[in-house]
């Protein structure tokens, strides 16, 4: 299983490598599905949406589609999902995507996908890779979720993803608020800045930073 678990996408040459790498195949022989759904609910201007696809096409794919597994039916938007090399699951509303990850069947054909295929998470999209999406963790440093119930993850990876670690959109004090609740929680944390990934290989966790990133428990 190889996943590419990032902040803010294909922010830095050391991420481009390191999904190739995973990949196995040059930039113009490898094809990738942009996953939108979390970014449905979110409000206001969506120029990081934008600026992520801009990222991907800088890096002269094969090709690039886009399915929104909650808009469209399996029948249309799972042919995209086999036919690509990476599936990248955007950022946005996390439990959004959840409930769409499993609403639309997409869970239940994953592990077999993940045999072949390479799997990019962007923020909300990194974050369903863990055993749950920390509610408690989530609501504190993120401040905008309205849920009153956790939710279980992909529980892809045993320990949780915070992405944007010191961005201005986000507390100042992130790292210590993280620090805080991580006394709560039982597995590890990674804190990524904006310039910050893991890349993951059968289990094996590799840090891929130009940035700034912090680990708890």
């Amino acid at each position: 299983m190889k996943l590419l678990l990032t902040s803010s996408g294909l922010t830095n040459t050391s991420i481009e490598k390191a999904l190739f790498e995973l990949v196995g195949k040059k930039p113009e022989d490898t094809s990738l599905v942009f996953v939108p759904t979390a970014s449905n609910v979110e409000v206001g201007d969506k120029g990081w949406l934008i600026d992520d696809l801009s990222n991907l096409k800088k890096q002269n794919f094969k090709s690039i589609s886009i399915t929104d597994i909650s808009a469209v039916p399996e029948d249309i938007w799972r042919p995209q999902i086999e036919e690509a090399d990476v599936l990248l699951f955007e950022g946005g509303n996390t439990y959004h995507l959840m409930r769409w990850i499993n609403k639309s069947g997409f869970a239940n054909i994953l592990p077999e996908l993940l045999k072949t295929k390479v799997y990019v998470g962007i923020s909300a999209g990194s974050m369903v890779t863990g055993p749950d999406l920390a509610l408690r963790l989530s609501q504190i440093i993120y401040g905008d979720d309205v849920e009153e119930e956790n939710m279980d993850g992909l529980n892809l990876v045993d320990f949780y993803i915070l992405p944007h670690l010191n961005s201005p959109y986000f507390p100042e004090r992130m790292a210590e608020k993280a620090k805080e609740v991580a006394q709560t929680l039982p597995k590890k944390i990674y804190a990524l800045d904006d310039q910050s990934a893991l890349k993951i290989v059968d289990g094996k966790v590799e840090v891929i930073s130009e940035g700034k990133y912090r680990e708890f428990n």
